[in-house]
């Protein structure tokens, strides 16, 4: 499956990236107005045929979605039409830490959205332009996840396809668990077991945390590269990258990615993050996410082969917990929608995509 999938990525071509038009649904006008009236944070401008809206939670807070409307496409290089409703399923990008929604604005936005996928990336509470919680971390596992859940319950029309990076795709994962959850409820109705899988059409997990969370990921740096170790702590942890080019360079990007490119979004993954995504130690705690039936939902499972945060262990794991063989795309690194290879992970998506039952 793996070798297949490589084989049909070298094959894919990027679709022709269209000009999209604004979103039409009801929320527009009324979500522009709240957009007006806020004070934006982020040097970050939106690019023609996106735009920007103010999702409300049960809690009162707004989080920020980023929107691009499927185009036409190419012919000949369209995805057909997903099979469970006759149209295709949307596509809902959830970033990890120290990103924001803009981090698939960038690139991946117009690249699906030219395939004919509607796009809508989130960024988190405490992220990017969403509202700051009262709380000195954004949230826990199940706090996001909930988040996640209360957007795509009241403004998707059908079940989308969830792509997660880093923690993101942790937040994910969360969710297939919570649909496996009431799909499995010995006493659930066959109807409400079909509404529980219609919950999702397919998941992404884009150099995610695996299942057990990061503490395995550390330990197996201090064991077989101290230094690697150190640098990735010294990174992440004390949040050194924000004020080294090169340590945040090693850290997200590859060799190759331009200097002037690397500090442009280092310095929007400073302004990005103003509280931590997570409490780890509560959130290690609470691993591993529960599992689900082999099959349940279709997954992709997506690595890079200059991670320098998930390992080819970390991947390993990923994959087996939802039965699959995981693909690991050489000569990219952690940061696969930004960096300078960013085509590579699209197109293998885009072809995955393309299969999607």
């Amino acid at each position: 499956m793996a070798a297949a999938l490589l084989r049909c990525t070298a094959a894919c071509s990027p679709p022709h990236l269209r000009a999209s038009k604004l979103p039409s649904r009801g929320h527009g006008r009324a979500m522009a107005v709240l957009e007006e009236a806020r004070q934006l944070r982020l040097q970050y401008d939106l690019q023609k045929g996106q735009s920007r809206f103010f999702h409300r939670l049960p809690s009162g807070l707004g989080m920020e979605v980023i929107f691009q409307k499927g185009a036409g496409g190419v012919a000949g290089q369209e995805a057909p039409a997903y099979s469970g409703s006759g149209r295709k399923p949307p596509l809902v990008f959830v970033h990890g830490s120290f990103h924001a929604a803009w981090c698939w604005a960038e690139h991946w936005l117009p690249f699906f959205s030219g395939a004919s996928y509607d796009c809508y990336a989130v960024s988190l509470l405490g992220q990017g332009e969403s509202d700051l919680p009262m709380d000195a971390i954004a949230g826990s596992l199940q706090t996001h996840t909930s988040d996640l859940a209360d957007f795509i319950r009241k403004e998707l029309e059908i079940p989308p396809v969830l792509v997660g990076h880093s923690f993101g795709g942790l937040i994910v994962q969360s969710y297939i668990s919570h649909a496996g959850a009431a799909s499995s409820v010995s006493h659930a109705s066959e109807s409400v077991r079909k509404d529980s899988r219609a919950m999702l059409a397919g998941a992404v997990l884009l150099c995610s945390v695996p299942p057990s969370g990061n503490s395995g990921l550390v330990w197996r740096y201090l064991l077989s590269n101290p230094v690697a170790a150190f640098k990735v702590t010294l990174s992440l942890a004390a949040k050194a990258f924000a004020n080294s080019l090169p340590l945040c360079k090693e850290t997200f990007f590859s060799s190759t990615m331009d200097d002037g490119e690397v500090q442009r979004y280092q310095n929007l993954m400073k302004q990005s993050s103003r509280v931590p995504l997570f409490d780890l130690r509560k959130l290690n705690a609470s691993l591993p996410v529960p599992s689900v039936p082999h099959g349940f939902v279709d997954v992709l499972v997506l690595g890079a082969g200059s991670d320098f945060i998930v390992d080819a262990e970390g991947l390993k794991e990923t994959g087996m917990f939802y039965g699959v063989e995981p693909v690991c795309l050489e000569g990219v690194a952690h940061d696969m929608m930004l960096d300078s290879s960013w085509e590579k992970g699209a197109e293998a998506i885009l072809c995955w995509l393309k299969n999607l039952n």
